[in-house]
């Protein structure tokens, strides 16, 4: 019987043993990470990429509520698009190594400029819905809006985030008595500023809600059986996690809880399509603190916001969930600014994707922008830390940006940025 060969010294064995060597040398294995969101985050490179594994992972139709936009989605296409037209004037060798993205929302300061628009429904993406929002907004240090048709209670909101910049929008409802209970509750509980949304007479038509029978709460039948199937993390979060609730709306269930209401028909029955500039007299009333108005669209109606002293408005189109075809929110700020002047602060609001996003509503005037997708995005594909991942990849975009064109600061952040035939047409 043959014994084994042993390899000779400085044989192939040691050329071998010599790679391995060199190889440990240079190359530095990656963790694996257990932690099945954060291993989603480390190749999320994007919101767009955040976008995909929410399809991923949400029902159908949860992702088409978050993701889909009244009617032919002209206006849902164009917020991003006026965007992407918007091109760069860069300057160089201005001495970028200290880039500073802080600015100041009415009277108070924030990191970067961004505020996180308020969203319905919070907690069909994640059973923490709005909490999950709002502590992340907290540790960013940017304002979160707590939506009227929020799924967590202005006192749940205060609670977790108590040292953020928690701001209340508002739904006129036709009972003003529940309104003003609202604005009081959010008085009480240390809210900021009131956002009263103006752009919501009657609800929009969505179609892939229709198409969907998206309803709540969701109806049961043999295709929401396959969806479930199909994302069974999902699934198991919502059939253990309580109803979904107007929280804010004295706790209110959607429905009588016997049969499912279509989105629609439920809020239909609740705006008062008599709201009007009057109205502006009542809520300063019941509310003392600041005024933002979300859902101007012209010129026309910002020089009438000035004139009523408001402290803010939001150019916004609803995220093109209402009017389709009302105008990109972008390409209204350079004009509104310039009829408004010093009169009152102006927020993007609509197709915020990236931060160079943030920087193109700056340098045309805007105080700050608005995102309410791009953080719904993040809660669907990762929970909380989709969230923090969103904030902290914008933020980073805003720095990388601003040096790249050579803004030191958001004071630096002009028209003269932009690119000739990029910006926005007045009008």
């Amino acid at each position: 019987m043959r014994r084994p060969t042993v390899p000779a010294a400085g044989g192939p064995w040691a050329s071998f043993a010599a790679v391995l060597d060199t190889l440990r040398s240079v190359l530095r294995f990656r963790a694996i990470e257990l932690d099945g969101d954060r291993r989603r985050l480390q190749r999320a490179a994007d919101v767009g990429d955040l976008r995909r594994l929410a399809k991923r992972r949400l029902p159908a139709g949860v992702f088409d509520y978050i993701d889909g936009g009244a009617e032919d989605e002209r206006s849902l296409t164009e917020n991003t698009e006026a965007f992407r037209r918007m091109g760069f004037a860069p300057r160089v060798l201005r001495a970028v190594g200290d880039v500073q993205p802080a600015s100041t929302l009415l009277g108070r300061p924030v990191p970067y400029p961004l505020v996180l628009a308020p969203t319905g429904f919070t907690r069909i993406a994640h059973p923490l819905g709005e909490l999950a929002v709002a502590r992340a907004a907290a540790r960013a240090g940017v304002p979160y809006t707590l939506s009227t048709m929020g799924t967590r209670s202005i006192e749940e909101v205060a609670a977790v985030a108590p040292g953020g910049r928690n701001w209340f929008q508002v739904y006129v409802w036709r009972d003003r008595g529940l309104v003003r209970e609202m604005v009081e509750r959010a008085a009480a509980a240390g809210f900021e500023a009131l956002v009263i949304t103006v752009d919501t007479a009657v609800l929009g038509r969505r179609d892939r809600d229709v198409r969907r029978g998206f309803s709540l709460p969701p109806k049961i039948g043999p295709e929401t059986i396959l969806d479930g199937m199909v994302h069974p993390s999902w699934t198991w979060r919502f059939v253990r996690s309580e109803p979904i609730r107007f929280a804010n709306v004295v706790g209110e269930a959607v429905g009588d809880g016997s049969t499912a209401v279509t989105l629609a028909d439920y809020i239909n029955t609740q705006f008062d399509p008599g709201l009007s500039w009057a109205d502006l007299t009542w809520f300063r009333s019941i509310w003392s603190g600041p005024i933002v108005l979300k859902g101007i669209q012209t010129v026309a109606d910002a020089r009438i916001a000035a004139d009523e002293g408001v402290d803010a408005i939001a150019l916004s189109n609803h995220g093109g969930r209402q009017l389709d075809g009302a105008p990109a929110p972008i390409d209204l700020v350079a004009p509104v600014v310039d009829a408004v002047g010093d009169g009152l602060e102006v927020i993007c609001d609509g197709g915020v994707r990236r931060g160079a996003d943030i920087v193109k509503a700056v340098a045309c005037g805007a105080r700050a922008a608005m995102a309410g997708r791009a953080y719904l995005y993040g809660l669907g594909a990762a929970g909380e830390q989709g969230v923090d991942h969103v904030l902290a990849t914008m933020e980073r975009d805003v720095r990388r940006t601003m040096a790249l064109l050579g803004a030191r600061d958001v004071s630096e952040l002009t028209r003269d940025l932009l690119a000739a035939g990029g910006g926005p047409t007045p009008g």
